[in-house]
């Protein structure tokens, strides 16, 4: 699986520090309240919901450099569109490493 990295967000914020750190600080915040409601959405088979809540959170996978886990984020939406959840375990090893990454900062 790979990694999340500073490649995308250090193109997109021309070596702007600061405006790393808000960055950081918003997806920090976020992401873990994003990630459970998401999590709380596919156990209620709340598939229409779960995919508002890919949505969201795939812009943060991009942010983190996750190119191929923004395409698999991308079809768990379409799918989870089509009550499809087949990709959630997949979803949910993102989501962890996404995790780890954030609280390791």
């Amino acid at each position: 699986m790979e990694e999340p990295n500073f490649s995308y967000l250090n193109s997109f914020t021309e070596g702007d520090k600061a405006f790393e750190e808000k960055i950081l600080t918003v997806l920090k915040k976020e992401f873990p309240e994003e990630r459970d409601v998401y999590l709380k959405n596919i156990q209620a088979k709340k598939f229409d919901l779960a995919a508002n809540n890919v949505h969201k959170i795939k812009h943060k996978i991009s942010l983190l450099g996750l190119e191929v886990s923004y395409a698999l984020a991308n079809q768990h939406e379409l799918n989870l569109n089509e009550d499809n959840n087949n990709l959630h375990e997949k979803f949910t090893e993102i989501l962890d490493t996404m995790t780890r990454f954030l609280n390791e900062l």
